[in-house]
């Protein structure tokens, strides 16, 4: 079985603090678009971390954080903790364009190493991959010694590059590892969005 987890603990000062998983793209919010893609691949969602009021979603589960303020390293290990699977795909909140097919391959491919990853000319994709449970404990070490870049876990476990001609198999890489940093990268997405239509 495979888990999935929405990672929504991040503060997004570069958005002013603004809550991006209820961003409108393509006319719906990120967190609906994403919803219905990992409701397609996995049975267990989770949105981990974040101070929002989720419940009401429906088609997935709550999770906290289990080590407050250590950015996405800890909202991975709220994930792998709380994981009902033996591996899970994560995704940032800001990720509108993921999609279903590619989320499974990188699942697929977890019978070959702890962490499955993404990585195109931009570099790694680390919220956007897939981890087994043998990552947990690695995780839980760093985050104990305050070692907090998320891609440096990569020294600890077996990795599984995942290359741009592989994604794009799924579509343009570009497109589906998009995600929202700034306001000017959220116009800029919406006009693309505007403009496929």
């Amino acid at each position: 079985m495979w888990s999935a987890a929405i990672l929504a603990g991040g503060s997004a000062t570069r958005f002013h603090g603004r809550d991006k998983s209820g961003l409108v793209v393509g006319g719906e919010p990120i967190l609906v678009r994403q919803l219905r893609e990992l409701v397609q691949v996995s049975g267990d969602v989770m949105i981990v971390g974040g101070d929002h009021a989720r419940e009401s979603i429906g088609l997935a589960r709550v999770v906290s954080d289990h080590v407050r303020g250590s950015g996405p390293l800890a909202g991975l290990h709220a994930a792998l903790a709380e994981a009902l699977g033996d591996a899970v795909v994560v995704v940032a909140c800001d990720m509108p364009n993921i999609c279903a097919p590619l989320l499974a391959h990188l699942l697929t491919l977890t019978c070959e190493a702890d962490i499955v990853v993404p990585k195109t000319a931009r570099g790694y994709h680390p919220l956007c991959a897939a981890y087994t449970r043998a990552c947990l404990e690695p995780v839980a070490r760093r985050l104990g010694d305050v070692r907090l870049k998320l891609t440096d876990l990569f020294d600890d476990v077996r990795v599984r590059i995942v290359a741009a001609e592989e994604i794009g198999a799924f579509g343009d890489p570009d497109q589906l590892l998009a995600n929202i940093n700034t306001p000017g990268e959220y116009l800029e997405l919406e006009s693309l969005q505007g403009h496929e239509r």
